[in-house]
């Protein structure tokens, strides 16, 4: 039976339930697990720890290994995003860095190919040469140009934290060839958009944003192929970095929600977005549902909507920026983003602090995670916050982000 996306989002990942005499999801807590005997529990170890699937009659032998209620939700991301497998990690810098450390192991090859913008902790990590490989960092237009003998990986980012740029990712696959390209497709969703049908490789997201929904859960995840899952698997018990299950537990039950919570969030991110481009306090918004801000009409091709994320520049450059955080009284001042209520931050000074000066963000723009609160609330929020701008002083901090920079 074909399922509509809505319906896959409630029931993917609980078909067994029924059988079981359950209504929710099991959550196992278990830390270890009883072996059937020495020869099936080695082989078990030996299986998981490897990167395969628990074996009939085996056990799962330790939670840095496999967990079942992981396992439940990686099964449920993997049919949202029509992929074979996926694997949970501890958080989303957890889930980038296994990616890279078992590309560059089953490849032989140490180079890593970061189109920008990217988020501010993935290109901290691949800027710093911290996992021992280097990293040539390029717009969409030159990964042909970047690619070399012993490229791993392409890394890209649609739409671009955190000017919400779109990448054509078809295009990028292309520019790659046989090398494979990991998406981050945090910002999309599956609700909005596939990478693996596009020809990436694979699509990772920081579950903690929308996946999760709710600001309460930590996790990242990687949607691949079988193979690229055992790598993955692999990495993940050597380094152990494996999802805690109550994590696992809040995220399956978030993805029941994810198409509901998406479309209503980006309604709502329309219609501020709309108005924040009528005011004279800021000098420029971006988001993809805008005209002019999506050039090559990725919008209902690549990706079925614009998003819940807007990014905007104001007039008043970062004092402006900085006076507009602080102002605000529904939207919580806090990075992160995805969550059922609105967030702003200052990309240039906290999540992208690391990035090296000439690819950080402006330092007049802020970026809005537009929530579920009633839109006329939001608009009116901003809306004394925006004219705050222009009266309430501030503490300069520039100095901090400049800091930041060096």
């Amino acid at each position: 039976m074909t399922l509509h996306p809505d319906s896959l989002a409630v029931h993917a990942g609980r078909e067994d339930l029924a059988a079981l005499g359950v209504h929710a999801p099991p959550l196992d807590l278990s830390s270890t697990n009883p072996l059937p005997d020495i020869e099936l529990g080695g082989l078990s170890y030996e299986v998981l720890a490897t990167g395969g699937h628990p074996i009939d009659g085996g056990s799962h032998v330790y939670a840095r290994l496999w967990n079942p209620t992981v396992a439940r939700f990686e099964q449920a991301l993997a049919r949202l995003e029509h992929a074979e497998e996926a694997v949970a990690f501890s958080s989303g810098m957890a889930a980038v860095t296994a990616v890279i450390l078992a590309l560059a192991h089953e490849s032989g090859r140490r180079h890593v190919v970061a189109v920008r913008p990217l988020y501010g902790g993935t290109d901290h990590l691949l800027a710093s040469g911290l996992l021992g490989v280097e990293t040539t960092f390029c717009r969409p237009d030159a990964v042909a140009a970047a690619i070399r003998d012993d490229t791993a990986l392409v890394v890209v980012e649609s739409p671009c934290n955190p000017t919400l740029e779109l990448v054509d990712i078809p295009a990028v696959v292309r520019a790659a060839g046989a090398v494979p390209v990991l998406v981050d497709n945090t910002f999309a969703t599956p609700v909005l958009q596939h990478p693996l049908d596009l020809g990436a490789a694979l699509s990772l997201h920081s579950a903690t944003k929308y996946l999760g929904g709710h600001g309460d859960v930590v996790g990242g995840v990687v949607a691949c192929d079988a193979r690229f899952a055992a790598a993955l698997r692999r990495t993940r018990a050597i380094t152990g970095a494996i999802m805690h299950p109550f994590a696992a537990y809040l995220l399956h039950r978030g993805l029941a929600t994810l198409p509901v919570r998406m479309r209503a969030q980006q309604e709502n991110a329309r219609a501020v977005a709309r108005w924040l481009a009528e005011r004279p306090e800021v000098a420029r918004v971006h988001f993809p549902g805008l005209p002019g801000c999506d050039p090559a009409g990725l919008i209902g091709t690549q990706q079925h909507g614009p998003g819940a994320m807007i990014s905007i520049e104001l007039a008043g450059g970062f004092e402006a920026a900085s006076r507009l955080t602080t102002a605000v009284r529904l939207f919580t001042h806090a990075v992160s983003l995805g969550s059922v209520d609105s967030l702003i931050q200052h990309p240039a000074a906290l999540t992208h602090r690391p990035v090296e000066s000439a690819a950080k963000p402006s330092d007049a723009l802020v970026r809005l995670s537009i929530g579920l609160e009633d839109r006329a609330d939001l608009i009116a929020d901003l809306g004394q916050a925006l004219e705050a701008t222009a009266t309430t002083p501030a503490e300069d901090v520039r100095s901090g982000v400049e800091a930041g920079a060096a």
